[in-house]
Formats: structure tokens, C-alpha cells, sequence
């Protein structure tokens, strides 16, 4: 049952993780906690414009965790900030409702649509996803509140 879970296919996108670690100069950095597992995620991005410029992500999740930061950090770099959150509501209703997943650049989290089945691991499974959409929110606001050259 749960072992089903865990296919060779979500062990390998979990051991596979691209982007890991943290930037030098991050435009916004998010944090995001699943309060049952402790599944963490700490994600730093650059913006150009509306669309990820720059990304680094730390994840410490169990491997469904782990799995989706490893599709997200194949996709997310050129992802307009739309498509993240597209992918992100689309995730949500995959786990939550019976929907088909994400499409486009973020087809690849389709791979968890099992964990719908257990409603524990959906936190985890969100964490590096919400984490992201938290640093470009943060990456948002400073842009917004940086002053114009010239302006007085």
C-alpha cells in the first residue's frame, strides 16, 4: 500500500535535485515548514521581470518531498511567476480533489498524484512549491519598493 508510494520513479526524482543549496544574493527567499512531518524547504530565487531568473533550493522532506523539489528545480528556472502558480493550484486540486495535475513545464509533479491517497503527506509534497511562491512574492515587494533612478 504506502510502498506503492514510494516507485522507483518518485526515489529517483528525490535523489535527483536540482538547484540544491542557497544563492549569493537572493532577490527573495522563502521558508515553508509541514508541521506534521517537519519536511523543511528553504528556497532562494532571483526575478527578471515576472519570471524566475535564479533558483537554489535546501529541502530536508522525506522522498515525496524531496521528489517534487526535484521536478520543480528541473522546470523552474525561465517559469513565469503564472506557471508557478498554475502549477501550484493545480498540484493542490491533484492532492486534494481528484484533479489531473500540472501541465507544462510542471507536468512532471503528475508523478505524485498518488499521494492524493494520503492526505498526511500533503504538506510535504507542497513544501518546496509554496516555499518558492513565498520567495518570489518576497522577491516582488522589494522590486516594488525600490526607488526609480532619478525620481525625487
Amino acid at each position: 500500500m504506502i510502498d506503492d508510494l514510494y516507485s522507483a520513479r518518485i526515489l529517483r526524482l528525490a535523489a535527483e535535485m536540482p538547484h540544491a543549496g542557497r544563492l549569493a544574493a537572493p532577490g527573495g527567499t522563502g521558508e515553508r515548514v509541514a508541521k506534521l512531518c517537519g519536511s523543511r524547504a528553504v528556497v532562494d530565487v532571483v526575478l527578471n521581470g515576472d519570471r524566475i531568473a535564479d533558483f537554489a533550493q535546501e529541502v530536508k522532506a522525506c522522498a515525496l518531498g524531496q521528489a517534487a523539489a526535484g521536478v520543480l528545480g528541473q522546470s523552474v528556472i525561465g517559469a513565469t511567476v503564472d506557471e508557478l502558480e498554475q502549477a501550484r493550484d493545480a498540484m493542490v486540486a491533484m492532492l486534494k480533489s481528484g484533479g489531473d495535475g500540472p501541465v507544462g513545464r510542471f507536468e512532471g509533479l503528475r508523478a505524485l498524484k498518488q499521494v492524493a491517497d494520503y492526505p498526511a503527506r500533503h504538506a510535504s509534497t507542497l513544501v518546496a512549491v509554496e516555499a518558492t511562491l513565498d520567495a518570489v512574492r518576497e522577491a516582488q515587494r522589494k522590486t516594488s519598493r525600490t526607488p526609480i533612478a532619478g525620481a525625487a
